[in-house]
């Protein structure tokens, strides 16, 4: 969300860097209940740093497994320290790799463009 800059009224969206540390240090204090992820890291805009007033933070997770449907799997993440919203997709590693079959297009976006802050090993 936007941040009042000092005492004027002009809102100013977070810059790239701001939300990368803001995600770096998220992953630090969930360490613990991060276990199962594989890899974690984030795409779209801000990777490829066109990111502007309103864009969201679109992150990126491999689990080893999940017994939660997709569509339920980020709402057990608490992504509220990060000063922009968050739109995650969390596969598990089976998904992952179907998702190299079923939608390569997208599964080599992923690839080239995802900034890795839990590496992706391959």
């Amino acid at each position: 969300m936007p941040v009042r800059f000092l005492n004027s009224s002009i809102l100013r969206w977070p810059s790239k860097k701001q939300v990368d540390g803001a995600l770096r240090q998220w992953v630090l204090e969930q360490d613990e209940c991060l276990d199962d992820v594989m890899a974690l890291g984030y795409f779209g805009s801000y990777a490829r740093g066109t990111a502007g007033k309103g864009s969201d933070l679109d992150v990126v997770a491999i689990l080893t497994e999940s017994h939660l449907p997709f569509h339920q799997r980020s709402t057990h993440w608490n992504f509220l320290s990060i000063p922009v919203p968050v739109e995650a997709q969390i596969y598990t590693r089976a998904e992952w790799q179907q998702l190299a079959v079923n939608q390569p297009r997208f599964y080599n976006t992923l690839l080239q463009e995802t900034v890795w802050i839990i590496p992706l090993s391959q």
